[in-house]
């Protein structure tokens, strides 16, 4: 059988080795990584399932890996990101998730937790592409079977999160979706996401769209719809 493999970029040794001995027990094949430029001599050469980045490294800094991996324009950029990091700051976190991550975790965490959150991304993962469909408002067209978003025949580039997200107000338009529902469905784990990051996925996604945006609402105090009414 298969096994899904993960790459943990860390320059801790005792850290890394917990989280090795963690994700090799719950059947993944765990390589480790010290730094960042290591880690992309990796991803150039190896498939990868999923990477698990620090942000503090020696030299190249993990934003910056993040950076190149999701700007690379290859298959390395679909490679999904968790970022594991003692920076917890609300700065810290939008950054992360601008630059494409796919979750972010903060220091001291639960191994357990963190291997619960590697099979939801991964499951997110797996979940998406036997959905052959293209979903159509107005001048918005998002293709899923080729995960491409385009508006008014223009690409926009979006992230994993931001086009699971764009898809799911899309396919349920016209309906209320709590928060609580978007983190279930989108993220896969739900009541670990924070609202702020639900609305700052959303604020991102609605600034790439252009006035095409405009179609996803803010219900207050329950959270967005993808409104039925077309833009002219």
């Amino acid at each position: 059988m298969h096994k899904e493999i993960v790459l943990v970029v860390e320059d801790d040794n005792n850290i890394a080795r917990l989280i090795k001995y963690n994700l090799d027990r719950a059947g993944f094949s765990c390589l480790v990584a010290g730094t960042g430029e290591d880690a992309l001599e990796v991803l150039g050469r190896q498939h990868l399932d999923l990477i698990v980045l620090d942000l503090m490294l020696p030299g190249m800094d993990g934003f910056e890996v993040c950076r190149q991996i999701k700007n690379a324009g290859s298959r390395a950029c679909s490679v999904p990101i968790i970022i594991l990091t003692a920076r917890g700051e609300e700065v810290d976190r939008i950054v992360g998730f601008e630059l494409g991550a796919d979750d972010y975790v903060v220091k001291p965490f639960s191994p357990r937790e963190l291997v619960l959150r590697v099979k939801a991304v991964l499951r997110r993962r797996k979940s998406e592409e036997p959905e052959p469909e293209v979903l159509e408002a107005g001048k918005l067209l998002v293709d899923v079977p080729r995960h491409r978003v385009t508006v008014n025949g223009r690409d926009v580039e979006v992230t994993r999160l931001e086009f699971d997200l764009l898809a799911t107000l899309l396919r349920r338009r016209g309906r209320v979706q709590t928060r609580d529902m978007l983190s279930a469905d989108v993220w896969d784990i739900s009541s670990d996401v924070d609202t702020r990051t639900i609305d700052t996925h959303i604020k991102r996604l609605r600034q790439k769209l252009g006035k095409a945006g405009k179609q996803i609402e803010t219900v207050r105090g329950l959270g967005y719809k993808f409104s039925e009414e077309t833009e002219r």
